[in-house]
């Protein structure tokens, strides 16, 4: 596994925290786990992914900013789902 599969990977679970967080009720780990995920963002080797998944990293930002919070958590566990996905499919374990 790469470099960038553990970042990507690592910000999955980043995400799914967000999410998990906003919907528990529990905003200041949600938010602590998006500060995170921005931090992870910008370790990510950008010209190394796939196009589709560039979409998804650059509007990672805006996304984590919304203020609804139900929306919030529902957006970072589709982007979370796409992320380890993405892991999956382009570095498979031996």
């Amino acid at each position: 596994m790469t470099n960038n599969a553990i970042i990507i990977g690592s910000l999955s679970m980043d995400l799914k925290r967000v999410a998990l967080g906003y919907h528990r009720g529990s905003e200041n780990m949600a938010r602590r786990f998006a500060q995170e995920a921005i931090k992870r963002k910008e370790e990510i080797k950008i010209s190394e992914v796939k196009p589709y998944l560039k979409k998804f990293i650059k509007s990672l930002p805006k996304m984590l900013s919304q203020e609804d919070k139900q929306k919030l958590a529902e957006d970072a566990l589709t982007y979370s789902v796409i992320f380890q996905n993405y892991t999956t499919t382009q570095f498979p374990q031996d």
